[in-house]
């Protein structure tokens, strides 16, 4: 990667020549090295090492804002034109201008410095997926194992200038027996908290434990549903629902109702930007970030912000803002959310148990409606797993399922930016045969 110096130095230049065209100028960088490997069945088919360097470019002339970005450093110039010609169409809007720095003494553990960018290291990760799941009697279908290091660097006219390191490493595993299949996964910055061995042997439980399914009969169930299913249908409606665009533009179920009861007593929603994988100290536009306490004890508190929203709607900015890469425009997301309440053996009882859902990106976002298709569920009481259904679908309302929760688990699982339990909804729908 370039030493921070240099990047220092381009980020002066492009916003001094910025400064000269437009009233502010924003600059973020973005630089990193990648390796992976790919599974084809289970022989590795695929590997490659990568170095990426992107560059995005925000200016903000009598409130009109325009953006614009390069993969090539060298192009900066072209960049910062093609920035200030975007604004011509943009609409102006009100804008309090963009932050300046603040004295953000706390550090975040997203470092590994443990993690070697190397090939070696990819396989032995794989290696360890394949021996796990030789505990099932199962074939490997696919898989893929990648390390990555990377730094964030964001400045501004306002004298703004931060630089955040992190890292990566991702596991998955693809199973399948007869009809069944199996998948699992897992991401963490640092090295030390993956098991590979786990993943494959829970890949390969999962397709084994699959086969030979039953049928269930459609009715009302208690149902208990994994991080994994749970973080499906939070992503889906609960985060637009929290989102304050959406809120102001009334494209939200909780949009008249904040400092109301709208859930269950025992659940509560909060972003933490300081412990987790997203952790970090100032958001994508440089604004300090805090814990926001999304909903306490069922009674919603706030919603989310970023710079342009909170300005057009009178807000504040509440540090959300986030970026997929250094050429997206900020959006509106969280850092580290954590569903929480309080915690029991929701398993004890016998309920449905589903590993994942299908279909959960289709949940209307607005009403909270969906109807999914189960995957990997099974029977489960006294916390062990017991006969596997063949197929089934799962139809209700988000926010009414949130409103009456049966329990959550004691332990939590880390799913992308989601921190939470395995959750039991009592009286869930299910359409069998």
């Amino acid at each position: 990667m370039s030493e921070a110096g240099e990047i220092a130095e381009l980020s002066e230049t492009i916003i001094s020549a910025g400064l000269r065209v437009a009233d502010e100028v924003e600059v973020y960088l973005a630089e990193g090295s990648s390796v992976s490997a790919e599974l084809k069945r289970d022989i590795i088919g695929e590997a490659g090492a990568s170095d990426a360097w992107a560059l995005g470019i925000r200016t903000i002339k009598d409130g009109k804002i325009g953006i614009s970005s390069t993969s090539n450093p060298r192009k900066w110039r072209q960049c910062l034109d093609a920035a200030v010609a975007s604004t011509i169409l943009a609409t102006p809007q009100e804008w309090n201008g963009l932050p300046g720095p603040a004295d953000l003494k706390r550090k975040m553990d997203v470092f590994d410095s443990e993690i070697e960018i190397d090939i070696s290291v990819v396989c032995e990760l794989i290696s360890g997926m394949l021996e796990g799941a030789k505990e099932h009697t199962v074939d490997v279908a696919g898989g893929s194992a990648g390390l990555s290091t990377g730094r964030v660097t964001l400045a501004n006219s306002s004298s703004l200038l931060y630089t955040r390191e992190k890292t990566g490493v991702g596991i998955s595993l693809e199973t399948i027996s007869g009809t069944s299949t199996g998948y699992e996964f897992d991401n963490s910055c640092f090295i030390k908290d993956v098991d590979p061995e786990e993943v494959g042997r829970q890949a390969a439980f999962l397709a084994a434990h699959s086969v030979g399914g039953t049928d269930i009969q459609s009715g009302a169930y208690d149902v208990i549903l994994s991080p994994l299913s749970v973080s499906q249908l939070i992503g889906a409606v609960l985060l637009p629902a929290l989102n304050g665009r959406n809120v102001k533009a009334g494209r939200s179920f909780f949009a008249d109702k904040l400092g109301e009861k709208c859930m269950d007593e025992k659940f509560s929603l909060y972003d933490d930007p300081f412990s987790g994988p997203g952790s970090t100290t100032w958001d994508a536009e440089g604004v300090p970030t805090k814990r926001l306490d999304f909903v306490k004890n069922g009674v919603l508190e706030c919603f989310s912000y970023d710079l342009k929203t909170a300005c057009r709607y009178g807000e504040k900015s509440t540090g959300s803002a986030v970026r997929g890469g250094a050429g997206g425009s900020p959006s509106i997301g969280v850092h580290n959310l954590y569903i929480d309440g309080p915690r029991s053996d929701i398993a004890d009882e016998r309920a449905l148990y589903t590993h994942s859902l299908i279909g959960a990106h289709t949940a209307n976002a607005i009403t909270g409606d969906f109807s999914v298709e189960l995957s990997n569920a099974s029977w489960m009481e006294g916390g062990s797993y017991g006969e596997p259904i063949r197929s089934g679908m799962l139809s209700g309302n988000v926010f009414e399922m949130v409103d009456n929760i049966g329990g959550m688990s004691h332990e939590s699982r880390t799913i992308g930016s989601i921190i939470l339990p395995s959750v039991r909804f009592n009286n869930l729908q299910i359409i069998g045969k």
